[in-house]
């Protein structure tokens, strides 16, 4: 079989073409394609069938794991694949470990270390309040479990993000963290009262293990591999919810600033919860879509998107 590899705009990527057997797969192709420009590792390619002139489809995307064969149009002998060079990658255990690294290192400086005459506060010594050590403990425990769900939990479908990526996220969590912990650790921080304190960190807690527990049902829908497609979760929250882990992770979070009270934290409360409702009402469309009662498909059920008792 000969396949011809071009760019969006036409040009040929790999002179002459590659020659493959019969039974090749596309991830033989991608192989092939590493050998032949040395730069362009697999994960790296993202090949499409070509889109006609006009059309206004979306192009279809070749599966690594399929035959080439099913590609082709009636003739087994020749077919052409666009590439696209997705830039550097790094693996999505790479990326959420960094990320979520920051947050847990830099919050306890604010802590335990007097980072505030360096920063232009020059005041009596530093009385530490309880709801601030607790606030301290609860933050820790969040991105450390999430740190050990990305190694033994999450699977992903997957296996790499662009390496642009670990700077963007990196930025918007360790800033977001360095923002809150300066004003929950503040020498002139006033807290609460004990009993908001209290219903704050024990309604963020039940949320915290909820959360843990979607993400153990959704990681139980795909193999360790990260096959198994798109499936109807079920169990628990998503009984009711369709993104029953964002849910709870919005829902921990409003725990925390109940009981910390603090500009800086609502306010990422709300760029999170904005993120992963755009997130939700995605995966909510995409799963009525897919799923939607035709040719024997089983139809997605009644639910609420992301937030009970509003969305």
């Amino acid at each position: 079989m000969k396949v011809t590899v071009v760019s969006r705009s036409g040009r040929e990527v790999i002179k002459g073409g590659i020659d493959l057997s019969d039974s090749a797969t596309v991830a033989d192709l991608q192989e092939a394609i590493h050998k032949r420009t040395k730069k362009f590792y697999p994960s790296r390619q993202r090949l499409t069938l070509p889109v006609p002139s006009g059309s206004k489809e979306r192009p279809t995307v070749l599966a690594a794991k399929k035959s080439l064969k099913e590609y082709t149009d009636g003739n087994s002998d020749s077919l052409t694949i666009v590439f696209k060079d997705l830039g550097p990658q790094v693996s999505y255990r790479t990326l959420f470990f960094f990320e979520y690294l920051g947050p847990l290192i830099l919050y306890p400086v604010f802590y335990y270390f007097n980072v505030y005459e360096f920063l232009g506060y020059k005041g009596s010594e530093r009385v530490i309040h309880p709801v601030q050590t607790y606030a301290m403990y609860y933050w820790c425990f969040h991105y450390f479990k999430r740190i050990m769900e990305t190694f033994f939990v999450h699977r992903f479908s997957h296996a790499t993000s662009p390496l642009s990526n670990v700077f963007r996220n990196c930025a918007y969590y360790w800033t977001f963290g360095c923002y809150i912990a300066y004003y929950v650790n503040h020498p002139l921080y006033t807290p609460v009262g004990d009993l908001q304190m209290k219903i704050g960190f024990a309604f963020g807690a039940l949320c915290q293990v909820s959360n843990f527990y979607c993400h153990i049902l959704l990681s139980n829908l795909r193999s360790p591999d990260g096959s198994g497609g798109y499936q109807i979760p079920r169990g628990f929250l998503f009984n009711i919810v369709t993104c029953a882990n964002y849910a709870t992770e919005i829902y921990q979070w409003l725990g925390f600033n109940v009981a910390t009270q603090t500009v800086a934290g609502y306010l990422f409360l709300v760029v999170a919860a904005s993120i992963m409702t755009n997130w939700a009402l995605a995966k909510h469309r995409r799963l009525k879509k897919l799923f939607d009662g035709k040719d024997g498909r089983p139809k997605y059920p009644r639910r609420w998107i992301i937030l009970p008792p509003f969305l």
